[in-house]
């Protein structure tokens, strides 16, 4: 039986790359580049970048997100810390192909473990296009990220998913037993990463949103 597909990780419901990749926006400054891949590896010999995620790519992000997850995505528990929020500063990214488009997204979030517990870090959701998924995007996207957040001084990242697929970055169950995320969700699923050594040790509690807020829109008066 296969595995489950990670929470956060797109599935293959689209049938071409024009639905997940149309509006995209070209105007970032790359910060990773892969170019090259080998066919014969299973991959695309196309290049792609990794940016920083701007105002201009939300449209396409979301389009992307719906395209790869499906309508169910915003009744996650991960939705929960996320609602409302900002992701953490410097902490958006997304994968262009050669034309600009959007393939790849990912972002982590601002929590706390528990009730005045310490700070961390909820990934997610992280998706490439379906039709594209062999690319080595989704795995650029992570490594990426996670260099970052060790660079900004972040001590942990969390997220819902399947151990096999992200064991491979270092995220595991192992520090997880005493954390919970804010809904239903399988427990095994609550994976960490330790960005600084033992920084979890004794860690406990439901995790809560502590993200920079998203500024409510003033609706225009009335005539």
């Amino acid at each position: 039986m296969a595995a489950k597909r990670p929470e956060g990780v797109g599935s293959a419901v689209a049938t071409s790359l024009g639905l997940c990749g149309a509006g995209a926006s070209r105007a970032a400054t790359p910060s990773v580049a892969i170019g090259d891949i080998s066919p014969s590896r299973g991959e695309i010999a196309d290049a792609f970048v990794i940016t920083a995620e701007t105002a201009a790519d939300v449209s396409a992000r979301e389009a992307l997100l719906d395209c790869a997850m499906g309508p169910k995505r915003r009744k996650k528990s991960s939705e929960k810390l996320r609602r409302g929020r900002r992701p953490s500063e410097g902490l958006a990214f997304v994968a262009r192909d050669a034309s600009g488009a959007v393939t790849g997204t990912v972002r982590l979030w601002d929590v706390v473990l528990g009730e005045g517990g310490r700070a961390a870090l909820l990934l997610g959701p992280l998706a490439v296009d379906p039709t594209i998924k062999n690319a080595g995007i989704g795995s650029a996207l992570m490594r990426h990220a996670i260099a970052e957040a060790a660079r900004l001084g972040h001590a942990a990242i969390l997220l819902v998913g399947d151990a096999p697929y992200y064991e491979r970055f270092g995220f595991s169950a192992e520090k997880t037993g005493s954390l919970a995320m804010p809904g239903p969700y399988e427990r095994h699923r609550l994976l960490a990463l330790e960005l600084v050594e033992g920084v979890l040790a004794g860690e406990q509690g439901t995790l809560k949103a502590a993200g920079r807020k998203l500024k409510a829109q003033r609706l225009p008066l009335a005539a």
